[in-house]
């Protein structure tokens, strides 16, 4: 039900309401019945009210219909309301409201659905990868939720700032560099001299040789060209985090994804942000000092944290959680109060403990910044057995590799269609076949044959503007325009919930509901003005399916 529609039915029921009960102003809320026989929304209203009233509620129910359908403007927008249940009110729309959606889709086209600017900002940060190899498929999961958010929110009004937080320091990157060092001078991860610690996948054998060979990378706007000096480590570390960062934005890149910003972990170090933060914490009152170490009083924060957390070991360096805060702290001061981070879900147990150092700080950062997605890992099967394997990366499946297989829009598509706390299998078998049973082909499939139609008819087609759009009355029909004016409200409901995968589902039935409407229906019939007006339902379809892919990233193809 498009937005405007609710709006109206909701101000007819507030009316009505007021008439009967001048001394009540309650909230009106609607809802879909979940049998299509009992009407096209249903609001509890009368029941809300009966107890406060004293009234019994299918009278209540009962006075509240009949006050609505005397209203002139509720007979144009209502075919019949009636009372259901102990005190329901279920509501039926006439056709000529189901159709008007045409009417707006042909107006909007590209912007159908989308929200106003509500002057809100909003931060997403996702992906955040240390550079210290390429983006495995877990990243890919995550590179598509946070896009898909990111498109989501923007859709529903806000202003989206989208940013990579780079890990490029601590002993992961250490690790790297030594790694490099070794795979250099000819020692392989098999030799009992290599790193323990180590990074094994071929990737670091092309670092190494390039490193050695004195190439040239180019990594956030700048060249690092590699000094072939063995016996420096720093030069080596600075190369090989220059080289993956490269890497990682090809990956990016062929998954279509752009940020706003890169933010680096080390500069929280450089720029003192993180000792800024420490010491806000200590003057506060929040830490103490044991066995050497500076510890957080996490449990005096109320965010829920079991035990008390170290910050600053005894041997001077931060914990990783330390930086995290100072990170936050960056985000509020750059006017971000509205922040969403989407991390793997083994980042589960530094939620309580990022959100207490905010709370410390004294800041008025409400307990639930930022909000939090945490997605599972993936599994990807191919030919019944899973994959574990990448050449490149040694001991997992990059997102390169999978859009090497199945292209970005099945990566995209398969990547949010489960909820992100789930496990996921990623078929490749599937996400390669051309059937039905494959999501994104079917969705796919039914744009590419509805701009088949529109290309046969081409001369009428475009005069789709002028059709006679009450001439749509079937059941098929009123089913697939009812489905078209949810988008909007499906636009907002996905954002609230964080939950992109909504839109995946609705999808899903958006083309079962076309699919079933042009076999039930002929749409190359004589009747010219019956056919211009299927071709102006099949149009504005075409376009629906279209608006709602862009929000996942995936193209809509013209031809299949």
């Amino acid at each position: 039900m498009l937005p405007e529609l609710q709006n109206t039915l909701i101000q007819l029921l507030s009316e009505a309401v007021h008439t009967l009960l001048p001394e009540h102003n309650p909230t009106i809320k609607l809802e879909r019945p979940k049998q299509a026989e009992h009407g096209d929304v249903a609001t509890n209203i009368a029941m809300q009210l009966a107890k406060p009233a004293g009234r019994n509620p299918r009278e209540l129910a009962q006075d509240i219909v009949d006050t609505l359908m005397s209203n002139p403007l509720a007979k144009e927008t209502l075919a019949s309301a009636e009372v259901a249940g102990p005190g329901f009110i279920n509501l039926r729309c006439t056709p000529a409201v189901h159709q008007e959606v045409i009417n707006v889709i042909q107006e909007k086209g590209t912007h159908f659905a989308k929200a106003p600017a509500n002057g809100t900002s909003l931060m997403v940060e996702f992906v955040s990868a240390n550079p210290t190899g390429p983006l495995h498929v877990g990243h890919a999961r995550q590179a598509a939720l946070g896009d898909c958010i990111c498109r989501l929110f923007s859709a529903a009004g806000y202003q989206v700032h989208r940013e990579f937080y780079y890990n490029d320091a601590g002993n992961q990157i250490n690790n790297l560099a030594i790694s490099v060092q070794a795979r250099a001078k000819g020692i392989d991860p098999d030799h009992p001299d290599y790193p323990s610690d180590g990074y094994r996948g071929d990737y670091i054998v092309d670092i190494a040789n390039d490193f050695i060979a004195q190439k040239t990378v180019h990594a956030d706007g700048k060249d690092v060209t590699a000094t072939g000096d063995l016996d420096n480590l720093t030069d080596i570390r600075r190369f090989a985090v220059a080289y993956l960062r490269h890497e990682q934005d090809l990956d990016l890149k062929a998954f279509n994804l752009v940020f706003d910003q890169y933010y680096l972990e080390s500069s929280l170090y450089t720029d003192g942000k993180v000792a800024e933060a420490v010491d806000i914490l200590t003057k506060n009152g929040y830490t103490y000092e044991q066995d050497g170490a500076l510890w957080l009083r996490t449990t005096d924060l109320g965010t829920g944290d079991d035990k008390d957390r170290v910050m600053r070991k005894s041997d001077g360096s931060y914990t990783y959680f330390v930086p995290d805060v100072a990170y936050h702290l960056s985000k509020w001061n750059r006017g971000y109060h509205h922040a969403i981070d989407i991390q793997g879900s083994d980042h589960h147990g530094t939620i309580a403990r990022v959100r207490a150092g905010l709370q410390g700080l004294h800041l008025d950062i409400p307990k639930d910044f930022p909000a939090y997605v945490l997605h599972k890992m993936v599994r990807v099967m191919r030919g019944g057995e899973e994959v574990k394997i990448s050449k490149r990366a040694g001991s997992y499946v990059t997102m390169r590799d999978l859009i090497e297989w199945v292209g970005q829009d099945a990566v995209r598509f398969f990547l949010i269609q489960r909820k992100a706390d789930t496990e996921f299998t990623f078929d490749i078998d599937l996400a390669l076949s051309k059937g039905e049973e494959n999501p994104v082909y079917y969705i796919q499939y039914a744009h590419a044959r509805i701009c088949k139609i529109l290309r046969d008819s081409e001369e009428l087609a475009q005069q789709v503007h002028q059709a006679d759009i009450s001439l749509l009355i079937a059941p098929t029909e009123m089913t697939l325009l009812k489905r078209l004016a949810e988008l909007p409200n499906m636009i907002q409901l996905a954002a609230k919930e964080l939950s992109p995968h909504l839109i995946a589902f609705w999808l899903l039935d958006l083309a079962a509901d076309f699919h079933s409407w042009y076999n039930a229906e002929r749409i190359m019939i004589d009747d010219q003005a019956l056919k211009l007006a299927r071709l102006a339902l099949a149009d504005s379809t075409r376009q629906v399916i279209a608006n709602a892919l862009d929000l996942l990233g995936v193209s809509a193809p013209e031809k299949m």
